[in-house]
């Protein structure tokens, strides 16, 4: 038995030879990757949905009703009388002499333009004393004023006219108003201003508009000052008579007076009586 031992070893050894080949040969065999699956991308969408709360804190319901539109009746009436008077046009003034027209009722307003004897001019109005009368061309526009004395009216007296008052020409920028002041002393107001410098050849002094009370009632009273060159200096002033007994309280005002036109008016503190 011993004797067959070397030859199963032998056999053995064959053997596991022969698996250990197949083993290697296996192995030695090249390697096939297997395909790869197909990726099926499956696009999903998911909807989102947001809840939004509102609060309502009050809810209005307003209920609209039409309203009907009221029918007129309209029933025409024939009137044959006239329910209106004609406005009569303004009177008519015939020049007796040859005048000058200023810019105001008074001779010491600046000049405006001259109307030679026996023109005929519109009349306007009347200053309140009745002494100058305000005209114009007929139809026309622009007035000016002149001395009632020297017009004569195709129709009524001066003193039917109506009272007006009219603008001046102004000069804005070249001069200043005066800075006055007033004082009383009984029935006598003074006025009092410090002068504005001006050329001799622009001069014209200086004009005061003033409400007075006179014999019980407020009255328009333009006053005119006017300095010569070497006057203009220094402190001017003027006394004007301010009575008691209005109801409406009296007032002034001042401007300086040049060639061209008068500066704006500067109000002056009226002392009441």
């Amino acid at each position: 038995m011993n004797r067959f031992l070397p030859s199963f070893s032998r056999y053995y050894r064959c053997f596991l030879g022969l698996v250990l080949l197949v083993a290697s040969g296996c192995n030695a065999w090249p390697q096939t990757t297997p395909p790869a699956a197909d990726v099926v991308v499956v696009e999903t969408t998911q909807e989102v949905t947001r809840q939004v709360t509102v609060v309502v804190t009050r809810v209005l319901t307003k209920v609209v009703t039409a309203t009907p539109r009221p029918t007129w009746e309209f029933t025409p009436t024939l009137s044959l009388s006239p329910t209106t008077t004609p406005t009569p046009p303004p009177p008519h003034a015939s020049l007796l002499k040859t005048t000058d027209c200023l810019y105001g009722p008074a001779d010491f307003y600046l000049y405006k333009t001259t109307y030679p004897a026996g023109t005929q001019l519109e009349v306007v109005g009347r200053s309140q004393d009745a002494l100058w009368i305000n005209v114009q061309e007929i139809q026309g526009w622009n007035s000016c004023w002149i001395p009632a004395e020297n017009a004569s009216l195709d129709r009524g007296q001066v003193t039917d006219l109506p009272f007006v008052y009219t603008d001046l020409p102004l000069t804005r920028y070249e001069y200043r108003p005066p800075a006055a002041h007033a004082v009383r002393e009984g029935e006598i107001v003074t006025v009092s201003w410090e002068a504005v410098w001006m050329s001799k050849d622009e001069l014209r002094g200086y004009l005061i508009e003033a409400w007075v009370c006179q014999n019980g009632q407020l009255v328009f009273l333009p006053i005119g000052i006017q300095p010569t060159y070497e006057e203009n200096a220094g402190i001017l002033s003027v006394q004007i008579r301010d009575e008691s007994g209005c109801d409406q309280p009296s007032s002034a005002q001042i401007a300086t007076a040049s060639k061209r036109g008068y500066t704006l008016f500067a109000k002056i503190f009226w002392p009441p009586p």
